[in-house]
Protein backbone atom coordinates (compact mmCIF):
# COMPACT_ATOMS: atom_id res chain seq x y z
CA UNK A 1 0.00 0.00 0.00
CA UNK A 2 1.13 3.64 -0.65
CA UNK A 3 2.19 6.00 2.12
CA UNK A 4 -1.31 7.98 1.65
CA UNK A 5 -3.63 4.79 1.50
CA UNK A 6 -2.22 3.48 5.21
CA UNK A 7 -1.85 7.06 6.65
CA UNK A 8 -5.99 7.09 5.29
CA UNK A 9 -6.93 4.14 7.22
CA UNK A 10 -5.10 5.07 10.51
CA UNK A 11 -7.56 8.31 10.50
CA UNK A 12 -10.48 6.22 9.74
CA UNK A 13 -9.44 3.79 12.26
CA UNK A 14 -9.16 6.64 14.60
CA UNK A 15 -12.37 8.18 13.37
CA UNK A 16 -14.18 4.91 13.87
CA UNK A 17 -12.81 3.89 17.43
CA UNK A 18 -14.61 7.59 18.04
CA UNK A 19 -17.83 6.54 16.69
CA UNK A 20 -17.75 9.50 14.53
CA UNK A 21 -19.35 9.37 10.92
CA UNK A 22 -17.69 11.40 8.45
CA UNK A 23 -20.14 14.34 8.56
CA UNK A 24 -19.49 14.12 12.39
CA UNK A 25 -15.73 14.82 11.90
CA UNK A 26 -16.13 17.14 9.74
CA UNK A 27 -17.88 19.50 12.04
CA UNK A 28 -15.68 18.92 14.92
CA UNK A 29 -12.53 19.97 12.25
CA UNK A 30 -12.64 22.71 9.41
CA UNK A 31 -12.57 20.11 6.89
CA UNK A 32 -15.64 19.50 4.31
CA UNK A 33 -16.95 15.29 4.80
CA UNK A 34 -16.16 14.56 1.29
CA UNK A 35 -12.51 16.03 1.72
CA UNK A 36 -11.97 13.92 5.12
CA UNK A 37 -13.66 10.71 2.29
CA UNK A 38 -10.34 11.40 0.21
CA UNK A 39 -8.11 11.79 2.85
CA UNK A 40 -8.99 8.04 4.36
CA UNK A 41 -8.94 6.57 0.71
CA UNK A 42 -5.54 8.19 0.12
CA UNK A 43 -6.46 10.20 -2.45
CA UNK A 44 -5.44 13.51 -1.00
CA UNK A 45 -2.41 14.74 -0.20
CA UNK A 46 -2.95 16.99 2.91
CA UNK A 47 -1.10 19.98 4.46
CA UNK A 48 0.33 20.45 7.73
CA UNK A 49 -3.05 22.45 8.92
CA UNK A 50 -5.00 19.48 8.06
CA UNK A 51 -3.28 17.53 10.14
CA UNK A 52 -3.98 19.73 12.79
CA UNK A 53 -7.47 20.11 11.95
CA UNK A 54 -7.64 16.25 12.03
CA UNK A 55 -6.36 15.84 15.41
CA UNK A 56 -8.53 18.41 17.32
CA UNK A 57 -11.75 16.98 15.73
CA UNK A 58 -10.44 13.01 17.11
CA UNK A 59 -9.14 14.72 19.77
CA UNK A 60 -5.81 13.09 19.93
CA UNK A 61 -1.98 13.96 19.54
CA UNK A 62 -0.82 14.04 15.98
CA UNK A 63 1.77 11.60 16.54
CA UNK A 64 -1.19 9.14 16.95
CA UNK A 65 -2.07 9.76 12.97
CA UNK A 66 1.55 8.57 12.53
CA UNK A 67 1.41 5.41 14.39
CA UNK A 68 0.98 2.97 11.87
CA UNK A 69 3.34 0.54 10.06
CA UNK A 70 4.87 0.68 6.68
CA UNK A 71 6.52 -1.40 4.64
CA UNK A 72 10.08 -0.30 2.73
CA UNK A 73 8.44 -0.65 -0.29
CA UNK A 74 5.45 2.08 0.68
Amino acid sequence: MKFLELFGNQIKTLRKEKGLSLRQLAQLCDIDYSDISKIEKGQRNIQISTILELTKGLDIHPKDLFDFKIDSKS
